[in-house]
């Protein structure tokens, strides 16, 4: 019997292996969302990190598959990886076999200079470019590689931090540029089996790659310094007592009970919002989802 080479036993995991935890819930994630259309022609944003990568994989699989065409670019922006982190994320699209198209940005050197949030002003910086790169080669989406893990954790943290209960939303129409979606086709997929699907693969992905971080330690998984490791480490504590707590979470998201709320604030296009008096002294400010 022929044996596999690499890139088959990473495929055939993926369809096989981990087809319950992760292709399942990749496939509910589109059709319930509606993430993909017959003719879209979709820029699948690489980071270097396992969530994109495997992303990638994913798109590409569901191309081979599907009853109705649909076009992929694979983009990789570099905002100032240093070498290994480049090389790295070069080198696992190789084994991968993922044809990405690499373009240069300075966003870390910019980010470094400003009074601003960093993070916020690095992920508008990024979309930016993601978005105006794409529209260049034609695509009307980009896909991001968040997941259902980062969807329960931006609830807790606009709750916690942001007064505000909002989620990532699974794909939303850009305010700068109209005519460009941004999906996120792996809505429903846990990061627990993003992260078992990279060990058996025994596949090693750049973690964050941000020279502030890198500087500070923000994102020391250890426990903690930037607020989604504290909310990580929350939910974890959670899970001990009920192993449902995230997809309970997850489910009242979609069953807002509007006469429980005490108010409400509708954003439009622009950006506007509309709420009461009070509820505008009250709130803070947040960063947007886009």
């Amino acid at each position: 019997m022929k044996s596999l080479t690499k890139i088959e036993q990473i495929e055939r995991s993926i369809s096989k292996k981990f087809r319950p935890t992760i292709w399942r819930p990749f496939i509910e994630g589109i059709k319930r969302y509606d993430l993909i259309s017959k003719g879209d022609r979709i820029a699948v944003c690489i980071s270097g990190g396992k969530d994109s990568m495997l992303l990638a994989k994913l798109m590409q699989a569901l191309r081979r598959f599907s009853d109705f065409p649909f076009d992929l670019k694979f983009l990789v922006m570099d905002p100032g990886y240093n070498e290994i982190n480049r090389q790295k994320t070069i080198a696992n699209a190789a084994t991968l076999e993922i044809p990405v198209e690499i373009f240069q940005s300075n966003i870390f050197e910019t980010v470094q200079k400003t009074d601003r949030s960093p993070c916020y002003l690095c992920a508008r910086m990024r979309r930016g470019f993601l978005y105006a790169r794409a529209q260049e080669l034609g695509c009307n989406k980009i896909a991001l590689g968040h997941h259902f893990s980062d969807v329960i954790e931006t609830t807790l943290m606009n709750i916690f931090y942001n007064s505000e209960i909002g989620t990532m939303m699974p794909k939303l129409t850009s305010k700068n540029f109209p005519e460009m979606e941004l999906i996120r086709p792996m809505y429903c997929v846990h990061e627990e089996a993003i992260i078992a699907w990279a060990r058996y693969n025994d596949l090693q992905f750049i973690r964050c790659a941000c020279p502030l971080s890198e500087a500070c330690n923000i994102f020391d998984v250890s426990g903690g310094g930037s607020r989604r490791q504290e909310v990580k480490a929350l939910l974890k504590q959670l899970r001990r007592d009920n192993k449902d707590v995230e997809m309970s979470i997850f489910t009242s998201l979609h069953r807002v009970n509007l006469d429980t709320v005490l108010g409400t604030i509708q954003k439009e296009c622009g950006g506007a919002a509309q709420s009461p008096p009070l509820e505008k002294l009250l709130r803070m400010d947040g960063d947007e989802d886009e």
